[in-house]
């Protein structure tokens, strides 16, 4: 087994690279096994018999527990520590009380501070909007931060009712309406995890050629907290990115979450990286997703820029309805395997995915999700279309 490492900064790739994967729950089991051949034909095809790449399954969700009575084993922990990259399907996350998500505990123990979402359009997809081909934007979501930090009691526990009596007591804090029956979350929002998050959107925007990033938030009411996201949004840019920002390379503009979502329908391209909170990012990622067809082909990845540890998925949950039934779009996850070969620098192969996919797309080749008025082919069928527009 060859692993991945960070050192100087940079990653260096052995040209069989361990790289971890789960399988993943519900529809887990049919778009993993295709985005493995997808990824696998294209880096045949890019690279011959000079790179592949080492697949390792690691156990994780409801099939874990079955087997280990575990949904997160340490092993599997310990494999995506030890290997820095890996890849995984949906998992299913429960609601209400009950274990945490297994895609935040993930995000927590690694420290994966960038949620990444590359959001654009394919030609031969359907869209509720009229011109989906203007969004091309990339959003960086502070991914341990923020609500989703998982610091909060249930209503009536002694936890929220300490709590309660600690804000109106010591805090003399006197707008809970109904302290009694209130459950209570905390926001934490840091000036570091901040400024390394949005430190990762400008030079993600630098690198690639984009030259605004939009610091996304809500200043105008939680001020403190998302207001100092702002702040300090705009003082690590000056500090770190003034030449550029002087220059006219790099732009640096914010805009608060709700006027956001009305900018991105209505001038969708006056915008090109996004750098916002965790909460804001799940919502416009899957808004901006939405627009250009679904989140069916809308992939992510979960990033330490700092450590190197990448954990690219599938965006969309488990999908217990069409499990089972060879229907399910593996697109997410092959898109986001696109992510992971860039990431690692395989862009030959990266870019024959992303190809193949556009080809097949464009010509109306989609799993049902996608293929409006047709009926579609089933999952197997387009990972095959795929593996063939790859190699010819």
């Amino acid at each position: 087994m060859a692993r991945i490492t960070k050192t100087g900064g940079k990653l260096s790739v052995p040209d069989v690279p361990t790289i971890p994967f789960i399988t993943g729950d519900g529809v887990g089991a049919e778009i993993t096994p295709v985005c493995r051949e997808v990824a696998d034909a294209a880096v045949s095809a890019a690279y011959g018999q000079e790179k592949r790449i080492d697949w390792m399954e690691v156990d994780a969700g409801r099939a874990s527990f079955d087997r280990n009575g575990t949904f997160l084993p340490d092993s599997t922990l310990q494999a995506f520590k030890d290997f820095l990259v890996g890849i995984k399907g949906p998992l299913m996350t429960p609601v209400g009380q009950g274990m945490r998500s297994l895609n935040v505990t993930l995000r927590q123990e690694l420290d994966l501070y960038v949620c990444q979402r590359p959001v654009r359009y394919f030609e031969g997809v359907d869209s509720p909007v009229r011109h989906p081909e203007k969004v091309d934007m990339c959003v960086f979501r502070e991914n341990t931060e923020d609500i989703y930090a998982g610091i909060e009691w249930p209503a009536g526990s002694p936890e929220a009712l300490r709590f309660g009596r600690f804000l109106k007591e010591d805090m003399a804090v006197s707008k809970v309406r109904f302290p009694e029956t209130s459950a209570y979350g905390v926001k934490p929002v840091s000036r570091e995890g901040s400024e390394r998050l949005i430190r990762s959107a400008i030079e993600y925007a630098l690198a690639t050629g984009r030259k605004t990033v939009t610091l996304v938030h809500k200043g105008n009411i939680m001020k403190f907290t998302e207001g100092g996201f702002r702040e300090w949004g705009y003082a690590l840019a000056r500090k770190e990115f003034g030449s550029q920002m002087e220059s006219g390379e790099l732009e640096i503009n914010d805009c608060i979450c709700d006027a956001f979502l009305q900018n991105a329908l209505l001038h969708p391209e006056r915008y090109d990286v996004i750098a916002t909170l965790n909460l804001n990012g799940d919502y416009i990622s899957d808004m901006l997703a939405a627009q250009v067809g679904g989140i069916g082909i809308s992939p992510g990845a979960n990033i330490n820029y700092e450590s190197g540890h990448a954990i690219f998925e599938a965006t969309h949950g488990i999908a217990p309805d069409i499990a089972g039934k060879d229907i399910a779009n593996p697109g997410s996850l092959i898109l986001s395997a696109v992510m992971m070969l860039e990431y690692i620098g395989w862009n030959e192969a990266a870019s024959l995915v992303t190809s193949a996919m556009e080809r097949a797309l464009r010509q109306g080749i989609a799993t049902p999700d996608l293929a409006g008025s047709g009926k579609g082919v089933g999952t197997r069928e387009f990972g095959k279309v795929l593996c063939g527009f790859i190699k010819n």
